[in-house]
């Protein structure tokens, strides 16, 4: 079963490390590199975690920024994709109920009523 993926998105922290601290210092550079954003469009994405994203706008954040993709974007594996074990067949004890046994209620078994 192969894992699933999610990612942490560090932007913010990058920009903090280069001195920028304000989400507006971005829209003079991205329009240098004719991108154009409004400042609620750039301040989602340095706050917020990007779905989509445009290539040109992260290959202009690379350059603005002087860093590589590894430092904005960290894969990580999804929390609770561990396997979960198997089930047990019908009328078989699962591993994790060994202990279990004698506590285990009989299963009803419903019959049909006597009718006069």
């Amino acid at each position: 079963m192969a894992a699933k993926l999610d990612y942490h998105w560090h932007l913010r922290k990058v920009m903090a490390d280069r001195g920028m601290f304000s989400t507006t210092d971005l829209i003079p550079p991205l329009a240098e590199r004719g991108i154009t954003l409004s400042s609620s469009q750039v301040y989602r994405l340095v706050v917020e975690r990007p779905e989509r994203l445009s290539l040109k706008i992260l290959m202009a954040l690379l350059d603005i920024l002087g860093c590589t993709m590894d430092d904005l974007i960290e894969p990580i594996a999804v929390a609770g994709t561990v396997k979960k074990p198997e089930k047990a067949a019908v009328g078989g004890t699962a591993p994790d109920t060994e202990g279990l046994g004698g506590l285990r209620p009989k299963r009803a078994r419903i019959r049909g009523v006597d009718r006069p």
